[in-house]
């Protein structure tokens, strides 16, 4: 087969081959071994006849089986592995549609973080949550993990009858595991009998079942001992079931279901029924994941001021850019993220206001300049649309399809006017939602709703073009000008006085250290925090800020801070910084001594992702 006939980069999914429309999913969650044994009942669109391509990383394949007869059914997985793709599952096909595959997977699937007790915030029960974008659902069970290729899905999981299961996907039942109900799977076929183990004593079965079409990214589940609050019609917070982070959670997040009405007034009407929200424990390597009824989040946006529910504001603007409309594969993943990053930013300026929506994309402009820096040995990820043969795309995960993407968005709006763009977005929404795209589908629907855009706007340069195009705009505010112009003023030896930063909340001062120069004299460091103890902040926007100023100043005496910060959170905003300050460039002996020893410390309690991300910041530079 020729590299042309995969639809993906990133998947073996063929053009030549139908799609996968609905998976159905039996799961056994294995906590003492860190596995799950699952059956997966796969349906594609159309009967085929010929070869049908899976991915798969890390899994052990049991059985194939014929959907009606359960037959023993033909297949094969690639010799070889792929490094970023993984292993090739190839099920020969004789005018069917549906298959059954019997499968486990690996202590060390990617997708997947299983927490000893230990590890979690109530210290009694175990638990375990998935991270499946962009590419690590395939470690979970065999799909077609490419976003182009939207499947519903009815799982069942059995878990210990002491936790509890929350699912990107509507929950239907919890209930005793019934005897016989896995019986079609056979009980030799797994080398142990898969019926015992279903109804052993003290399982229980959490039913689920996504009746809308989604990529293969947005399957998730978590399971632990869960509790919740009720924090809005629509809306629950999930959290462990720990009354302090459960109460903390609940007050950050009051104001969720106004956020969803205002989104609502902007890009249509909330299409998932229910947007609950999960804090998930320290190691979560995201902010955020957008999953749909059920967000995934970090305990680090519970700062104590509501301002985390800007993160919630980003995730809710996905369930309209993201969740109903996907970018095609990778290569265009600024669809995603540059639309929710506009999107997310009208949301806040409505509920929060215009200064605050100032700091926003101010705080994401240092981004953008900060990640031309980062590429600039590689340009082709300063694009918008990128080529990713043979790249993983968690190694070039960046600000670029966010930022650069929300600037050109920006543009639009300015050109046009913004009555003219709204219009414009949710035309573009119903257009286009449960499907698919690509840039160029993108590029064509503007053109032909927005007639002479191409004329007023080089849409080429914003879309292939590297680097920061010149109409690209830097924000301007009263607010973001006087930050802006006291972090100038630092560079001269000037702290800011107490009465200039007195209403200062986490984003101004998060906006300031980003204005700072990348290293100055470490006195003036010290000076600072003596002032204002930004290393002590709870918002860990503001302290991880600061602590990498002190890395890049030699300032050795938050070294103590730097390594208490790495071991107490895993998310991967946090870790790349600090640990790159503390690697990158000569002469910084100690500092990589440091690194490679709190790694080494800390990598266990980091999710999988974020361990390949702190491996390839390594692998670089040391």
């Amino acid at each position: 087969m020729s590299v042309v006939d995969f639809v993906d980069p990133h998947s073996y999914a063929s053009a030549c081959q139908p799609l996968t429309t609905h998976i159905s999913l039996f799961l056994y969650l294995d906590f003492p071994t860190s596995t799950i044994h699952g059956a997966a009942l796969v349906t594609v669109s159309d009967e085929h006849n010929g070869p049908f391509f899976l991915d798969t990383r890390l899994l052990t394949i049991h059985q194939v089986l014929n959907a009606q007869t359960l037959a023993s059914h033909p297949w094969s997985l690639s010799p070889t592995v792929d490094p970023i793709k993984g292993q090739r599952l190839d099920v020969p096909l004789n005018n069917e549609r549906a298959f059954l595959i019997l499968f486990s997977t690996s202590p060390s699937a990617s997708a997947l973080q299983w927490l000893s007790p230990p590890q979690t915030f109530n210290k009694a029960h175990p638990f375990v949550y998935t991270q499946c974008q962009c590419i690590h659902a395939r470690s979970i069970f065999p799909c077609q993990d490419t976003p182009g290729a939207r499947i519903c899905y009815k799982a069942s999981l059995n878990i210990p009858s002491q936790l509890s299961a929350v699912m990107s996907a509507q929950h239907v039942d919890r209930r005793a595991p019934v005897p016989g109900e896995t019986k079609k799977f056979g009980s030799n076929l797994f080398n142990f009998d898969f019926e015992s183990l279903w109804c052993a004593e003290g399982r229980v079965v959490e039913v689920f079942e996504m009746n809308q079409p989604i990529p293969p990214y947005l399957f998730a589940f978590a399971v632990g001992e869960l509790g919740f609050r009720e924090v809005g019609p629509r809306t629950r917070v999930y959290a462990e079931s720990v009354p302090a982070v459960l109460d903390a959670a609940a007050l950050e997040f009051a104001g969720t279901e106004e956020t969803i009405r205002q989104a609502e007034k902007l890009f249509g009407d909330y299409e998932w029924e229910r947007f609950d929200l999960l804090v998930l424990p320290p190691s979560f390597p995201c902010g955020g994941m957008e999953n749909p009824r059920m967000v995934f989040l970090t305990p680090t946006v519970i700062k104590g001021d509501a301002s985390g529910a800007q993160v919630v504001a980003h995730e809710l603007a996905h369930s309209w850019t993201g969740n109903l409309i996907t970018n095609q594969t990778n290569e265009h993943f600024w669809l995603n993220e540059g639309f929710t990053t506009y999107a997310e930013r009208r949301i806040v300026e409505v509920v929060q206001g215009e200064d605050i929506a100032a700091l926003n994309i101010g705080i994401g402009w240092r981004g953008l300049n900060r990640e031309m820096e980062r590429f600039k040995e590689n340009l082709e990820f300063t694009k918008l649309k990128t080529k990713q043969e043979g790249v993983d795309p968690d190694d070039v995960y960046s600000e670029v399809p966010y930022e650069k993407g929300f600037q050109f968005l920006w543009r639009i709006e300015r050109e046009i006017g913004r009555p003219a763009f709204d219009e414009f977005l949710k035309k573009y929404i119903a257009s286009f939602k449960f499907k698919s795209i690509d840039t160029e589908t993108f590029l064509k629907f503007l053109v032909e709703n927005v007639p002479g855009i191409e004329k007023q706007i080089d849409l080429e340069l914003w879309t292939e073009g590297t680097g920061i195009p010149p109409d690209a705009y830097e924000p301007v505010s009263s607010v973001y000008t006087k930050i802006v112009s006291l972090a100038n003023e630092f560079k001269l030896g000037k702290i800011p006085r107490e009465d200039e930063v007195a209403d200062w909340k986490g984003q101004e001062w998060e906006l300031y250290l980003e204005n700072l120069p990348k290293s100055v004299e470490a006195s003036q460091v010290l000076a600072l925090d003596e002032r204002y103890r930004l290393s002590e902040s709870k918002n860990y926007e503001v302290k991880v800020a600061f602590l990498q100023l002190a890395i890049l100043s030699k300032c050795r005496d938050y070294y103590s801070e730097v390594e208490k910060t790495l071991k107490e959170v895993g998310r991967m905003k946090y870790l790349r910084p600090l640990y790159i300050a503390l690697v990158q460039g000569a002469g910084k002996e100690e500092e990589k001594i440091l690194a490679k020893r709190v790694f080494s410390e800390a990598r266990d309690c980091y999710h999988p992702i974020a361990q390949g991300v702190v491996e390839s910041i390594f692998a670089k530079h040391l």
